[in-house]
């Protein structure tokens, strides 16, 4: 799985193609879409009508368990079924489970269907997002398969190092989303411009860096192509301890801000 990929979250399905387009254009190879993002049609789209190889490219989706039922095996491979079919595929690459929703107490099940699923080849690998440290070991108690990857809010104001330490405990590989902290405060912190400053480089350069360096899977999203191009535009320079230190010390003085929900409350 490449450590830089690109998200689509938020980019409407008629754009999907050609947002998708311009970032597999640019050198992304692993995009990031979801059931619930809408945009499933539109990724399959550009990746069919990119002319790159399958096996060149990474692609993840995710099981939109969402409240209206408790998902039990029909309705997870017939959700599975039909993101398969709207991404145009035989095959993904990654597919997760959305939220752990732990109020609904449903997320055993459906891991159990993603072993199938696994065993299937269906998905290459499977792994699961917003999955708290609890809730990974308690998978951990009942099944012999370990997530291969958690998708999890996680940016130097959230940088989630409790979980991190899990993961590594446990082998399972961190990927954030909104690495970029949705571009809002974080990018306009003085301590990342100094960075920037430093090194000729973009705010939001510095920041996937620090991911990359901490060896966190990052998944931007842009629809301008020029900032599709500068995200990817990471791996030729290297942060130094002080600045390494600089950024994690946004963390300690966000005390734990969230941008998005609290998986341990989120059931909408």
């Amino acid at each position: 799985m490449p450590q830089l990929g690109f998200g689509v979250w938020q980019v409407p399905d008629a754009e999907a193609q050609q947002v998708v387009g311009a970032a597999l254009e640019a050198g992304y190879r692993s995009i990031d879409t979801a059931s619930v993002y809408g945009n499933e049609a539109g990724t399959g789209r550009a990746v069919a009508a990119s002319g790159l190889p399958r096996e060149e490219l990474f692609v993840t989706t995710k099981l939109w368990n969402g409240p209206a039922e408790t998902w039990k095996r029909d309705s997870v491979l017939r959700a599975f079924d039909e993101s398969l079919a709207k991404l145009a595929l035989d095959h993904v690459d990654l597919y997760l489970i959305h939220w752990p929703r732990p109020m609904r107490d449903d997320y055993l099940a459906i891991w159990q269907t993603f072993e199938e699923i696994a065993e299937s080849g269906r998905a290459k690998a499977v792994g699961v997002s917003n999955f708290r440290p609890e809730d990974l070991r308690r998978l951990r108690e009942v099944s012999p398969l370990v997530p291969a990857v958690n998708q999890v809010e996680l940016h130097p104001l959230f940088p989630q190092e409790e979980l991190r330490a899990v993961h590594t405990e446990l082998g399972i590989a961190t990927e954030a989303w909104s690495p970029l902290g949705q571009g809002k405060e974080l990018l306009a912190l003085p301590e990342v411009a100094a960075v920037a400053r430093k090194h000729g480089r973009t705010a939001a350069q510095v920041v996937l860096r620090w991911h990359v360096q901490h060896g966190v899977i990052a998944i931007p999203k842009s629809v301008t192509p020029s900032r599709i191009q500068e995200n990817l535009d990471v791996f030729g320079f290297e942060l130094d301890a002080e600045d390494l230190a600089a950024l994690d010390a946004l963390g300690a003085s966000a005390a734990g801000r969230r941008i998005g929900p609290d998986p341990a409350v989120f059931d909408v």
